[in-house]
Parts: structure tokens; sequence; C-alpha cells
């Protein structure tokens, strides 16, 4: 069983780290999908590596406007794709009886935007001779914001569950006044819990993750996200031992507005719902196991929000697991002569 949970966890567990865009933009940092399949399960002790490639395509038309970098823009688009490194060390120690986990994410990117309109913001003063209402256009490669994590993992038998917490810090290459940003230049906390039922013996997966994020201020743009829900769920089939299937489904929603002085469009209240498959593969490359993942969601019902297609392309491996231990040798039996 142990076995069987480090060769398809890595995956679920890794990327269940948000990273993305704020809802500041039309979109938000946690990245819809993201948590599952497998959400619920922490691997065993051990310093495993994750590379997880994103790529989203979406827009939001018909003149709605939305806010990037402080500026006020209408019939955006955005082709975004981004890379998050992720180290993930679970610890040997146990806490109430589950496993602690910690983890550090960099990630970068370059999301290419391209609005139709541009209505406010520093990039009017920037355009001299540009009147309001031109098309702008942005692509910048830059470093986002690191990211750390903390979990608790608990395993019984086919039930697996975790509680976790994750920070962002602003301390990425932000660009006050520019539309392209993969850092999001606030503080963000995100708490989550998430369950996972797992039976090998027939190769099914079932898995459910929700949690909060809180975001603060961003300073460049004086704009204060409101407080975000989301909710993810999942179902897989596993074919083979090397082989999954599944379906996902993911809810997200603002539950309170955006506020501060550039919140020039109110409250802006999101939300969205997105649905997509996953098919997942593990080999081993030399006698290390390698697990290869991808995800694809489309978003509908969308409000106040970018729309569009989400896809992850995650690659994760163990770097270092203990050794087994040595099972005791057999005491020898002393009879008397």
């Amino acid at each position: 069983m142990r076995r069987f949970v480090r060769g398809f966890a890595l995956g679920g567990m890794l990327l269940s780290v948000p990273a993305a865009h704020a809802a500041e933009g039309g979109l938000s940092f946690y990245i819809e999908g993201q948590s599952v399949p497998l959400g619920g399960i922490v691997p065993p002790p051990g310093l495993y590596f994750d590379s997880t490639a994103y790529f989203y395509n979406g827009r939001i038309g018909g003149n709605r406007q939305t806010q990037l970098g402080g500026n006020v823009i209408a019939d955006a688009k955005v082709n975004l794709w981004a890379d998050f490194v992720t180290a993930l060390w679970v610890t040997p120690v146990e806490i109430g009886g589950g496993s602690l986990a910690v983890a550090f994410v960099m990630p970068f990117g370059e999301p290419a935007v391209r609005a139709g309109v541009l209505l406010n913001g520093p990039l009017v003063n920037q355009a001299f001779g540009r009147p309001v209402g031109a098309s702008v256009g942005d692509a910048t490669l830059n470093p986002g914001d690191p990211i750390v994590s903390a979990s608790l993992g608990w395993h019984a038998g086919n039930w697996h569950w975790k509680l976790a917490g994750v920070l962002s810090i602003p301390g990425g290459g932000y660009e006050p006044g520019q539309l392209s940003n993969i850092a999001l230049n606030r503080y963000i906390g995100d708490v989550s819990a998430a369950a996972t039922y797992l039976d090998p013996a027939v190769g099914i997966e079932l898995s459910a993750a929700a949690g909060f994020t809180f975001n603060g201020r961003n300073p460049a743009t004086q704009y204060v996200t409101g407080t975000e829900f989301h909710v993810d769920v999942s179902a897989s089939k596993y074919l083979s031992k090397e082989v999954s299937v599944g379906i996902i489904a993911s809810h997200y929603q603002q539950i309170t507005g955006d506020s501060g002085p550039g919140a020039r469009l109110g409250q802006f209240k999101g939300r969205v719902t997105a649905v997509g498959g996953t098919i997942g593969v593990t080999g081993a490359f030399g006698k290390v196991p390698v697990t290869t993942r991808l995800k694809v969601l489309r978003e509908v019902e969308v409000e106040n929000r970018f729309q569009g297609t989400i896809g992850f392309l995650e690659v994760s491996f163990p770097l270092w697991v203990p050794p087994p231990k040595a099972a005791p040798e057999p005491t020898p039996l002393v009879t008397k002569s």
C-alpha cells in the first residue's frame, strides 16, 4: 500500500500548493482543480521535487471591464504560461498522529495580455499621444512571489486526509502599472482541508478539497481583494498500476467584495465553475518512480472573471526517501542441557 501511495500521490500533494494571479485582475490566487486528484494524501517521509507547467487562455469580452496593475481595461485577452518549481519535505515528525510536511514553491512565467480598450490607470499617463480607449498589450517574463506551505496528513486504511496552510510572500518581480505580472505583490494566506478514498485493490480514487483564501493589500495599486472560497472534487479509475484517468469539477466564489482606494470597479465579486479531466502515468527512470500528470479544465458559469481553458502538466519524483528499517534479527533460543 505504501509503495502504491508513494508512486501515485506525489502529484496530488505537490500541486496542492496554490499559485497564480490575483482576483484583482479577474483571476484568482487559487487555480481551479489544482488540489485533486489525490488531494488528501501526504506521501511517506522523504524529499520530493515537482515541476508544474501551467497554461491558461481566457478573455473578458463584451466590453466588460477588469483591473490589471491599476489599469482599468475592457475586452481583454490573456495567454499565460508559468512554471511552479516545488521542493517538498515530508518530515518524520508527527503531530496528533499526522505526518508533518513543508514545501517551498518558486513560480516564474509570462502572461501575455492584450486589452482592446484602455480606460484608466498608469498606462494612460505613460502613453504620450495615445488617447484613452486605445488598445494596449504587454508580455513580460518575470519571477512570481515565493510561496511556503505546511500540512498535516493522516491515514487509516483506504482513507487519507490532510490539513494545509499556504503563505504567498510579496518578493517577486512585480512591475507596477503594467499588465503582465506573475507576482501578486501582497501577502496571501490559504487554509484548506482535503480527503481521499483510495482503494488499490479495485483502482478507485475519490477526492474532495475545500479552503479559503485571505488577501492583503497590494501597496502599488491600493487594491484589497476579498476573501475567496474554493472547492475541488475528483473521481479516478486506475486502468493499471501505471495509468489512471479521471474527471474533475471545481468551484470558486468570492464571499466578500474587493475594497481599497484602488478598487475602481467596486466590490467586483468573482465566481466560476470549471470541469475537465485528467490522465496520470507513473514509470521508473532507473530506480526512481516518476509521476507525470496532465489536467485540462474548461471554465463555465463565470462572473467578473476571465473565462477560458486551464491546463497543467506536472512531473514529480522523490529526491530522497529513507531506507526501510532492517528487520530485527531473531533472538536465538537458549535451552538448558
